[in-house]
């Protein structure tokens, strides 16, 4: 039976405009993005059986463009179509944070530093630079690699400082086996960090750990 036969309150785009996105499963929402099926499926059909292929919506969401492309179904225009949402999602989040804007919520500053990170492959040393009263002035990945005492340099974030006139800043790095407890060498860089920039009048706010779903403050773990 087709999509359109179905009753009115359980065809996706329908229930979605009475209902809100939240109400959709995420067979539903994909079925949505792909908008036809397959032959002797329909679009619910086919999305459940690539969530099932894929292991789940994560997965589908970040498999690359030749895995993408394998999906039954799929191929390079749907793949282009799905980064433009991605990247659609991840520029609104950056909306509040883009520069002038205060930090008012903490969770906004999460989510954005969530999106940023938490799918990165390898291990990304971000810093949020914010102005004397905690208005954003930029986000910038500033190291890659393994985060610890040789790769992550103070004086390179002090001149980047410096260079931005920023008064405060807020610390990230993302751990790529998804478990977001800081490490000794986690620890080691920011007290070098806090003291580096001390020296030129720099606060440090927080440094976050971005783990699998999953955000560690140091300054609510009392690290700061």
């Amino acid at each position: 039976m087709a999509i359109t036969d179905w009753p009115e309150a359980e065809r996706p785009r329908e229930k979605l405009l009475k209902q809100g996105a939240s109400s959709l499963s995420n067979a539903e929402l994909l079925a949505i993005f792909l908008r036809t099926g397959a032959r002797g499926m329909t679009a619910v059909d086919l999305a459940r059986q690539l969530l099932a292929h894929f292991g789940g919506l994560r997965s589908l969401l970040n498999a690359d463009r030749q895995e993408f492309c394998q999906g039954h179904g799929l191929g390079a225009a749907k793949f282009a179509q799905l980064q433009a949402v991605l990247e659609m999602g991840r520029r609104h989040l950056q909306e509040g944070m883009e520069r002038g804007e205060a930090l008012t919520s903490a969770q906004s500053t999460r989510q954005y530093l969530m999106a940023m990170l938490r799918d990165q492959q390898q291990e990304q040393f971000a810093c949020l630079f914010l102005d004397s009263q905690h208005r954003v002035i930029s986000f910038e990945v500033l190291f890659f690699g393994t985060i610890d005492s040789a790769s992550v340099y103070p004086r390179e974030v002090v001149r980047r400082c410096m260079q931005l006139n920023a008064a405060a800043v807020i610390f990230a790095h993302n751990h790529p086996s998804g478990i977001a407890e800081p490490s000794q060498a986690d620890e080691r860089i920011t007290t070098r960090l806090i003291g580096a920039l001390a020296l030129v009048d720099i606060r440090v706010l927080d440094h976050f750990i971005v783990g699998d779903g999953v955000l560690v403050s140091f300054a609510e773990r009392g690290l700061l």
